[in-house]
């Protein structure tokens, strides 16, 4: 198993958040580090600090260099994807390749409500999201891209400079919805992250996405598997490695450990200690 390590930006100092990359960016056995996409916190109290996932990821290329990095997953909904193909080209650039580009419908009713998003109905929101990974995806491979859908329309529309990762960095899609989520991630993702669940749970879903594969003509060896191994408050390292072991048996090739703030001077080499052994196997 290959393994990251994310950190919810809430409740968290600006200094916690640069400590713990600068940690795992010098932990071999971590790959990736990742952010998630909210304006709010998601757990504890709603209406603490929240920093912004895309600006944080930018400062953060700047204070790491080898550790791939990304947003997981980015909420479609909060901004125009022609905007995010050009904010992931830029962020690739600066970071030397090093982007994994986390994409998703979006779920906040509360953050779109106070903002005056419009979420939308569930169908209403996977339709939009189909349409911003076509954008995406084709911005950042293709010299001009033409588009008419129902919610966005491009007119020679043009993404420069392109990103290192060619024909685009990897994309990532989270969620488990097995008509839409998993169908978009057949057709789009490198990388398909099930938010959390059972091992059983997971190894069932990735058959679903399998079985998509197979009906796109794509093969799932070119997706990689991921989901969250939860070291919050009340977790131990050993707690972590349990989750890690469980995951293996059922073959999940990316174990993510989801940290929440504050987190212990010390953790990140403590977690990569005791994951090494794991990865050599």
């Amino acid at each position: 198993m290959r393994f990251g390590i994310k950190l919810m930006p809430q409740h968290c100092a600006w200094d916690e958040l640069l400590a713990l990359w600068r940690a795992a960016d010098a932990e071999e056995v971590f790959e990736s580090a990742w952010t998630f996409d909210h304006f709010y916190p998601i757990y504890g109290d709603p209406d603490g600090p929240c920093l912004e996932a895309w600006t944080a990821l930018g400062a953060l290329a700047q204070a790491t260099s080898r550790i791939r990095i990304g947003c997981l997953v980015t909420g479609i909904v909060y901004r125009h994807p022609a905007v995010l193909a050009n904010m992931a080209a830029t962020l690739d650039v600066i970071s030397g390749g090093r982007l994994e580009l986390g994409l998703g419908a979006g779920w906040s009713e509360r953050e779109a409500d106070a903002y005056g998003i419009e979420l939308g109905t569930m169908t209403e929101r996977f339709d939009r999201f189909e349409e911003a990974c076509e954008i995406v995806t084709s911005l950042l491979r293709d010299p001009v891209t033409d588009f008419s859908g129902r919610y966005y329309t491009l007119t020679e529309a043009r993404c420069e400079p392109k990103s290192v990762q060619r024909p685009y960095p990897p994309v990532c899609i989270g969620g488990g919805g097995e008509k839409r989520t998993l169908r978009i991630a057949a057709k789009y993702a490198q990388h398909w992250n099930f938010p959390g669940g059972a091992p059983a749970d997971f190894a069932r879903k990735r058959d679903v996405l399998h079985a998509h594969c197979a009906d796109l003509g794509r093969d799932p060896a070119e997706i990689t598997t991921s989901t969250h191994l939860m070291m919050w408050p009340g977790k131990t390292v050993a707690d972590v490695v349990r989750q890690a072991e469980a995951y293996a048996e059922v073959g999940l090739d990316l174990g993510i450990v989801y940290l929440q703030a504050p987190v212990g001077e010390g953790v990140v080499a403590e977690l990569a200690a005791a994951l090494e052994p794991l990865r050599a196997g």
